[in-house]
This record gives C-alpha cells, structure tokens and sequence, in this order.
C-alpha cells in the first residue's frame, strides 16, 4: 500500500531551521526519511550542536549558513544543497522575526512612535526574506516542474493582536503592545501564496501557508492565562504540534491542494 505521507528521499530547505518549530520541522521530516537543508543566518558549529545534539550527524540534515534576506547568500546555499543532493523539493519558509517581550521599550511601545527602522527589519526578513526564497528556491523547483512550499503565518496576520493580552504590563507601568509589523508582514504572506499557487500551477508547485497561534515557551504565568482564556482548547500549542501539517502539505497527501491557509491555532480565531 502507498504511503500518502511519504517523505522518502525527498530534498526540503527550512529556513530558520535552528528555531524552536525550525528544528522541530527538521527532525520530524528527517524521521520521515527527507533530507533536509537548514538555511540559518544564525549557523555555528555550536548552535548546531545545541539545537540538534547527536542528530547534528544524521547524513539526513545540511546546515548552511544562509541569510533570507540575501539574494546571493541564498544562491550560494541553494547551490551547495543541489550540488550534494539535486533540486529541492520542498521548501519551508520558517524564518520569522517578531519583537519579544523583553524587547526596548521603542519595540513594544504604542504604534504612534514605533521605530521605522523596527518595520523595515521584520518585514526585510517576513516579507522579503520569503519572496527571495521563492524566487531563488521556489523558481528552481519550478523549472523541475515539481514542488510544494509552505508560508509560516500567525493569527495575527488573520486578526488584530489583542492588546488586552498585555493590558497588566501597561498597569504595572511599562506601555507595552504588541507591534505592528509582525502582523503587517504575515498578513503579506497569506496573498503572496494566492499569488504563487496561480502563477505556479502549471509547473506543478504547490504553495500553501500554515497559519499558527502561540507556542509554549516558558512565558510569563499571566500572559498565560490572559492567553489560554482566549484559546477554546484552553492552551498554547506544544513545539511538536504543527508537525503533521507540515509534513501533510509536502506530502502527496495533498497533492491536490494549493493556495490555501491551513489554520492551526487551537480555536483562537474561532471566536
């Protein structure tokens, strides 16, 4: 019997690979017998031993240093991946950037006076990080005439942040909201995979974007709960829980779908 949701032998580049959901991608594809590239701009010999421990051997992963926002750094990794193993056929686009709590203040500040150069940083890499990969990766495959492509976007990029989340950081005396740009920049995703998905079709790419609510990191006790009583489910997503999504949209499990947002986010925009 076929298996759908095979992944044997396949080539597939996740970009932000040393992440938290980066490396949780990577290994779950590699246990399902892909070989995959991880592009990080991040890339040392001792990230890579943190992150991956006895798995950094696995003859399954490629580490590359490779910077989203760069054309050429992104050539050079594409060409070391297809130059060990041939033309991706798979890509993840994972690499995200998004202010975190303990962010400067300008960061998290009211959006009257958040920092130009904050916007211009996260959408260089949300945005137009994602755009090179597809032209650079995604091009590649196209020219194969095969391939599937995942766009990583947020709830914030379907609906508003709820400020109301941070409300107890404001009382407590630090004008803390969510910024702007993070949600400004997956929003941008969620079209750019209509665009793709048409504008590829007749070289059999598939592109499609998962869309994630929060994962649990050890984040303060109440943003939790202020958070959790907003999720039906009652929780954050665990790391591993986007896991079978990613390897169903690169699978030929779906093979017939393209240009559509999987939403995975434990009932948040539910309500």
């Amino acid at each position: 019997m076929t298996d759908l949701f095979s992944l044997q032998d396949r080539i597939i580049i996740v970009t932000g690979g040393l992440g938290q959901l980066g490396r949780q991608f990577t290994l779950a594809l590699a246990d399902r017998q892909a070989r995959v590239a991880v592009f990080d701009s991040r890339m040392s010999d001792q990230r890579i031993a943190e992150r991956f421990g006895e798995r950094a051997s696995d003859p399954r992963l490629m580490f590359v240093a490779a910077d989203v926002t760069q054309r050429a750094s992104l050539a050079d990794g594409l060409a070391r991946v297809q130059a060990a193993w041939g033309v991706p056929h798979g890509l993840v686009n994972n690499a995200g950037l998004d202010a975190p709590p303990d962010a400067p203040a300008e960061e998290n500040g009211p959006f009257e006076t958040y920092p130009e150069s904050s916007w211009d940083q996260v959408m260089a890499v949300n945005a137009k990080g994602v755009f090179l990969c597809c032209q650079e990766i995604g091009g590649r495959m196209a020219a194969a005439g095969r391939g599937s492509i995942i766009n990583i976007c947020s709830i914030y990029g379907l609906v508003s942040p709820d400020q109301r989340l941070y409300a107890y950081r404001r009382a407590a005396g630090a004008p803390f909201f969510k910024p702007v740009a993070y949600s400004a920049s997956k929003s941008a995703l969620l079209n750019l995979t209509r665009y793709l998905a048409t504008y590829w079709a007749g070289q059999n790419v598939r592109v499609n974007s998962l869309t994630f609510a929060g994962v649990f990191n050890h984040q303060d006790e109440q943003f939790l709960a202020n958070y959790c009583a907003h999720v039906p489910l009652g929780r954050m997503a665990r790391e591993d829980e986007y896991n079978g999504a990613v390897i169903f949209l690169l699978s030929e499990a779906a093979s017939y779908m393209t240009g559509a947002n999987l939403v995975l986010d434990g009932g948040w925009t539910a309500w």
